[in-house]
């Protein structure tokens, strides 16, 4: 069975039970396969509505990006809200960012009703660090509050930022108090021992090798099958060729994180005053929080080719020192990385391959609530009230340029670009 990959997430998750590979021929009413937040989060909901559930995982439960991210809770889509009102009109792109909305009030209602204990904490920033990013934000400010009724933000001016992160990077910020960050992984974990104890069948070491479509859907592992009424393909970046006509629509883009030694609550503080969660709004972005022992935890560099020619944690550190100079004598304990599912559009892609069998994918770095939002839509769905979930079916996405193999090169060069777009 493949461990986790080495983080400070891993190091302090809590202990949580093997699930055996699957053996043999089962039944369900529901096959989820992928156990990260999108595929916990759904099985979940089926159990509570009833649902005999397999959950299907190819590691172990979180291994994935929901044991790796940044570990912020967003409202909202990385897909800015006017892209949206273009494709579906604005009632619908309403409609969805209520959703986003409703996935934080999610996140609050798990963690309080199956009591995980991840750290959550409240309050997150969108800092800029352009003059042009003072006016774009303040601009999506007046729009939340006036189109989409959402009046949480507060704008803070340059020195008031400044109290509270001790750096000269930005020119101001919209903090949110309504957002958060919480640790990834042990809230995936929480939400698998809750669908274990509502019912739900886990199968870790369970690589998913074929996908037969009818009624039942057969999935095959090497180890057995699975017949199943509906099925939920959860597997976001780590699709594969289980699908190819979804894979083609996302881009597996790698990002990395690294965690700094215990700072101690007094260095920490003086650093971070109070214990929000920032990201600025360049392309190729600086995200950051402090973590429950006072580490800086500190992400943000991206690879579009998939390779690591660079020292990562000496790359990602050099962003953090530039942020905060006061840490170049911090020792770096962990670095790590992993994938994220991006669609061309930056919107969420869900929908279905076949009447019982159901995607979702395209978080693009927005999952940590939205998953848990989507797993609920898709439990709607299967029980009959598809409204919801069909909202998002109604956004067009294509596949990445290029074919299999020049999909990712060209996404590299049009990478150069919004770099550049920073840089000015």
């Amino acid at each position: 069975m493949e461990e986790h990959v080495k983080s400070y997430y891993a190091a302090t998750a809590h202990r949580a039970p093997e699930h055996a590979a699957l053996a043999g021929d089962v039944t369900a009413d529901v096959c989820v396969i992928g156990g990260g937040l999108a595929g916990c989060s759904t099985a979940l909901h089926l159990a509570e509505r009833g649902y005999s559930v397999v959950l299907l995982e190819a590691n172990r439960v979180g291994w994935g990006a929901s044991g790796r991210n940044g570990g912020q809770t967003i409202f909202g889509f990385a897909s800015n809200q006017d892209k949206l009102v273009a494709q579906v009109g604005f009632e619908t792109a309403r409609r969805m960012f209520d959703v986003s909305v409703e996935a934080l009030d999610l996140v609050d209602q798990r963690i309080a009703r199956h009591s995980i204990e991840c750290d959550m904490r409240y309050g997150h920033i969108h800092a800029a660090v352009k003059t042009r990013h003072v006016d774009e934000l303040k601009g999506w400010q007046r729009e939340l509050a006036e189109q989409y009724d959402y009046r949480t933000l507060r704008w803070l001016d340059r020195d008031e930022l400044r109290s509270l992160f001790a750096t000269d990077r930005y020119l101001g910020g919209l903090l949110d108090t309504r957002s958060g960050h919480l640790h990834p992984l042990n809230y995936t974990l929480g939400l698998a021992r809750a669908a274990v104890a509502a019912g739900v069948r886990i199968h870790e070491s369970s690589r998913v090798v074929s996908l037969s479509h009818g009624d039942p859907v057969t999935v095959t592992t090497s180890g057995g099958r699975v017949r199943a009424r509906h099925v939920a393909l959860c597997c976001n970046a780590y699709l594969d060729e289980l699908v190819p006509s979804l894979r083609a629509r996302i881009m597996p883009v790698s990002t990395y994180i690294v965690a700094t030694e215990s700072l101690g609550a007094a260095r920490i503080t003086q650093l971070i005053r109070e214990n929000y969660a920032l990201a600025d709004v360049n392309w190729v972005l600086d995200y950051y929080r402090r973590s429950a022992d006072h580490r800086l935890l500190f992400g943000g560099r991206v690879s579009y080719s998939g390779l690591d020619p660079l020292n990562t944690a000496n790359a990602t550190r050099a962003r953090m020192i530039k942020v905060f100079p006061q840490l170049a004598d911090a020792r770096i304990e962990y670095a790590w990385g992993g994938y994220v599912d991006i669609s061309m559009s930056r919107a969420p892609d869900f929908g279905r391959v076949a009447s019982n069998v159901y995607y979702l994918q395209g978080f693009s770095g927005h999952g940590l609530a939205l998953t848990g939002i989507a797993g609920k839509l898709v439990a709607e769905s299967i029980a009959g009230q598809a409204e919801r979930f069909d909202l998002f079916t109604k956004l067009k996405h294509h596949d990445f340029p290029g074919g299999k193999a020049l999909r990712t090169p060209l996404l590299v060069l049009a990478m150069l670009w919004f770099r550049l777009k920073d840089v000015l």
